[in-house]
């Protein structure tokens, strides 16, 4: 008898070792704070939830070089992203967190708003290691299953039956099945696999009928053009020298026609 029990016991362990993920009510692919705040909300709500990121580290921009918050009229700023903002606000409460000046020479200047709001508790203006300390101790409080540097598998990873998303595969050779599947990347890498469909670049202004949609010569009201003079030639004045690398000589286009074109994918450093 006491074989038979060692024997159904190790086969119970070999099941479920190799047994496959749980399914979900809520599967959210992407790390960014989209990703996070998607899958905090989703486990306020009861559902089960996972997070399978194909990024290391948790926040996307927000904890990636975006600590200057164009935060503009803070009060319609509400929801979980204004608790983030509160958790900011408790992390430089703490002495601890000044590490490179004084609290008090701190000149509290931000974005459309003061850094620091002490009658409402937030704080617009960070470091992006303080934003990521909060995605990661969200997720941790939470008790959220988060699964980093996993990679879907982009030709054959998405099962979709009837219009539907069953599940997803990571180059891991992970499945992960849920209700329902959010894609909370910057990419839409989900998205393109099952089938939505996408464009790349800018529509032209007239397929929605959007004013600002499109290319936008001579729109000159949002202030983000070269105040000064910026020579484009190799010998300053010189054209015959050639133009500085990733200049092009082409016109930026016809006003409100599309393009094939993308926002800049570019680091950012803080000073």
């Amino acid at each position: 008898m006491q074989r038979l029990l060692f024997t159904l016991s190790l086969t119970c362990c070999s099941l479920t070792a190799l047994g496959a993920e749980p399914t979900y009510d809520v599967v959210v692919y992407g790390g960014t704070s989209a990703a996070i705040t998607a899958a905090v909300q989703a486990d306020a709500m009861g559902k089960s939830v996972v997070i399978v990121s194909p990024d290391k580290h948790l926040g996307g921009l927000t904890s990636g070089g975006l600590g200057w918050t164009d935060s503009g009229n803070k009060a319609v700023i509400g929801g979980l992203a204004r608790q983030f903002y509160h958790r900011i606000w408790k992390h430089y409460d703490q002495d601890a967190a000044w590490r490179w000046q004084e609290k008090s020479a701190y000149g509290n200047k931000g974005q459309g708003a003061a850094a620091i709001d002490k009658d409402e508790r937030t704080m617009w203006i960070f470091e992006p290691s303080a934003a990521e300390k909060v995605f990661d101790a969200w997720v941790a409080e939470k008790k959220i299953p988060l699964v980093r540097d996993a990679w879907l598998d982009r030709e054959h990873g998405v099962a979709v039956k009837d219009g539907r998303i069953m599940s997803i595969k990571t180059l891991d050779g992970r499945t992960y099945s849920g209700r329902m599947f959010i894609d909370a990347t910057y990419e839409g890498d989900l998205m393109a696999a099952a089938g939505v469909s996408y464009h790349v670049g800018r529509e032209a202004s007239s397929v929605y009928q959007e004013k600002w949609n499109g290319v936008q010569t001579g729109v000159l009201h949002h202030g983000h053009w070269f105040k000064k003079p910026v020579d484009p030639y190799v010998v300053p004045g010189d054209p015959s020298s050639g133009l500085l690398p990733r200049i092009s000589p082409d016109p930026p286009g016809e006003f409100g026609a599309g393009d094939h074109r993308v926002q800049a994918y570019c680091f950012r450093m803080c000073l």
